[in-house]
C-alpha cells in the first residue's frame, strides 16, 4: 500500500478536497488521508509514500519531521530541503541568468540589528549604504517587501524617500528588499504543478483579496504561450513539485514579480471553483504519480536544474 498524506494548518477546503478526490478515483494500492503524527525519531521513516506540504513554511517542527521523512525516502511535495533555502532574493537573482524578466530588485539589511548580535557584528558593511546608487537603480515609486515573505504580509508601496525611511523604520529585524514598480496592463497568476502543468489564471491584485481572480484579461494564443514557457522554465531550475508565478504585463513584457510561492492560496473561496477543481484534480494526479513511481530507500524528492546541474559540476545556465 502507497500511502498519500497531506500536512496542513487552518486551511480546509483544499486538503479535504485532495483527499476524497485521491481516494475517489479508487487506484489499487493508493489511499490518501491527512498526516497524523505522534512522535518523530531520527532516521525512522513515515508511514507515507508522499506527503504534500501545506503548512511547514509556519511551523519549524513539521519542516524537520519532512526532512527526516525524505531521509528516508518520502517524497515530500514540496522538497524540504530546498524550501528551507529558497528565498525570493535569490530567485531574482536566478531569474536573471535563465533569461526570465524581473523588476530592479534590491536587498537590504535589517533596520534593527538580528538578537544576539551589536553593531561589530557588521564589520563589513559599509554605513551608511550607498543610497543614491540603490534610488537611482529603483526608482520611485518603489516597493519594499520582506525577501523571505510571503502573503503580502509586510509590503509597502513607497513614492519618496522620505516616505522609504520612514517605512524602513517600521520593518524591525526583517530582511527587506526594494524593488522597482512595474506599471503593468495585465496580471496573471500561474499555477505549476509537477514541473509540466500550467493554469494560467487572470489576476488583478488590485482588488480586494477576495475579487482577485475577478479580472477580464484575454492573452492572445502566442502571449500565453509566452508565459507557459516562463513558467516551465522557472519551475524546471528551482524544482518546485507545487508554486505559483506571478506575471505583469508591461508593455508587452511578462515580468516575473514574484514566484517562491510553494504553499499558494488554493483556497475554493478565493481562487473560483474553475480553477479549484483543476488545482485539486491536477494536484491529486500528480501526486498518485509520485506515489506509483516511489521507490523504497531512495531519494524520492524533486530537484531544480540550479541544483543539478551544481552537483554535475555543469554550466548552471543554458
Amino acid at each position: 500500500m502507497k500511502k498519500i498524506g497531506i500536512l496542513h494548518g487552518q486551511e480546509r477546503t483544499f486538503p479535504q478536497a485532495f483527499v476524497e478526490r485521491v481516494n475517489s478515483k479508487n487506484i489499487e494500492g493508493i489511499t490518501a488521508e491527512s498526516v497524523s503524527i505522534d512522535k518523530v525519531m531520527q532516521g525512522e521513516p513515515t508511514e507515507y509514500a508522499v506527503i504534500f506540504d501545506r503548512i511547514s513554511q509556519d511551523i519549524p517542527f513539521y519542516r524537520a519531521y519532512l526532512k527526516n521523512a525524505a531521509i528516508c525516502g518520502t517524497a515530500v511535495i514540496n522538497n524540504p530541503f530546498w524550501w528551507s533555502a529558497d528565498e525570493k532574493f535569490f530567485n531574482n537573482c536566478l531569474a536573471t541568468k535563465i533569461g526570465v524578466p524581473v523588476p530592479k530588485t534590491v536587498i537590504l539589511p535589517s533596520r534593527d540589528l538580528p538578537d544576539d548580535t551589536t553593531e561589530k557584528s557588521f564589520s563589513n558593511l559599509a554605513y551608511p549604504l550607498d543610497w543614491e546608487s540603490i534610488f537611482g537603480y529603483t526608482g520611485f515609486p518603489t516597493y519594499m517587501k520582506p525577501f523571505a515573505g510571503g502573503g503580502w504580509k509586510n509590503v509597502y508601496k513607497l513614492n519618496s524617500i522620505e516616505e522609504f525611511f520612514d517605512k524602513h523604520a517600521e520593518t524591525g529585524q526583517l530582511v527587506m528588499m526594494l524593488q522597482e514598480e512595474i506599471i503593468f496592463t495585465e496580471y496573471y497568476r500561474c499555477y505549476c504543478i509537477g514541473g509540466k502543468y500550467v493554469r494560467i489564471m487572470p489576476y488583478e491584485p488590485r482588488n480586494p483579496h477576495h475579487l482577485r481572480y475577478v479580472a477580464d484579461f484575454s492573452p492572445s494564443p502566442e502571449r500565453l504561450k509566452e508565459m507557459e514557457d516562463i513558467v516551465l522554465r522557472i519551475n524546471k531550475y528551482l524544482g518546485y513539485d507545487f508554486n505559483t508565478v506571478e506575471l505583469a504585463i508591461r508593455d508587452g513584457v511578462p515580468y516575473a514579480i514574484d514566484f517562491c510561492n510553494p504553499a499558494p492560496d488554493a483556497d475554493r473561496n478565493s481562487v473560483g471553483e474553475e480553477n479549484f477543481a483543476w488545482v485539486v484534480e491536477t494536484a491529486a494526479n500528480y501526486a498518485i504519480e509520485k506515489a506509483l513511481a516511489h521507490v523504497d530507500n531512495a531519494d524520492n524528492l524533486t530537484w531544480g536544474e540550479y541544483i543539478k546541474r551544481s552537483a554535475l559540476k555543469q554550466a548552471l545556465y543554458p
